[in-house]
């Protein structure tokens, strides 16, 4: 199988992530790319409702993996025993995607973007150090006067998600 292009978009909490997420993707998906998307919880979750019937199939049946299939959509519910890294979700799940992007999974070793907004939290969530440069490619903020080696994607520039996104084909997704 194979493992898409991914980049993680990582931030304190409230600071935009699933907003940039949804951007990003919608930018790239008008340039023409196939986007699919992760996103990190770090409580369960219920996708269906007590009344569904996937609902007793998963709780009262105990199946293993339930599926809903629609004219239009298609979900899995599957149990696991330990949560797997984005990279093997990705490639179970996403090979024909022609970039991933995940929103959180901030310890993971996937490039990042960091949204940092000086509304939200007073520092970004990653220190300048030769970590941070290894796996942040990007920073969107509102601070103007951010200093740092890493690309830095204002929101006050006009082009901003241009401009992110010519960086992540660039970067991520080898020039696309």
């Amino acid at each position: 199988m194979r493992r898409p292009p991914m980049v993680a978009v990582i931030g304190r909490k409230h600071s935009g992530k699933t907003t940039l997420t949804v951007r990003l993707s919608a930018a790239l998906h008008e340039r023409g790319h196939r986007v699919m998307t992760i996103k990190h919880g770090s409580h369960t979750f219920n996708i269906d409702p007590a009344t569904t019937d996937t609902y007793r199939h998963f709780h009262e049946g105990g199946a293993e993996r339930v599926a809903m299939a629609a004219p239009d959509k298609f979900a899995l519910i599957a149990r696991w025993d330990r949560e797997l890294p984005p990279e093997q979700i990705a490639e179970r799940h996403m090979a024909d995607a022609d970039i991933v992007l995940c929103e959180g999974f901030k310890m993971s070793t996937l490039p990042k973007i960091e949204v940092y907004r000086i509304a939200a939290h007073a520092a970004p969530l990653f220190p300048e150090t030769e970590s941070y440069r290894g796996t942040i490619i990007a920073v969107v903020t509102d601070v103007t006067d951010l200093r740092t080696s890493i690309p830095v994607h204002r929101f006050s520039d006009d082009e901003w998600l241009t401009n992110l996104t010519v960086q992540v084909e660039r970067d991520i997704m080898g020039g696309c």
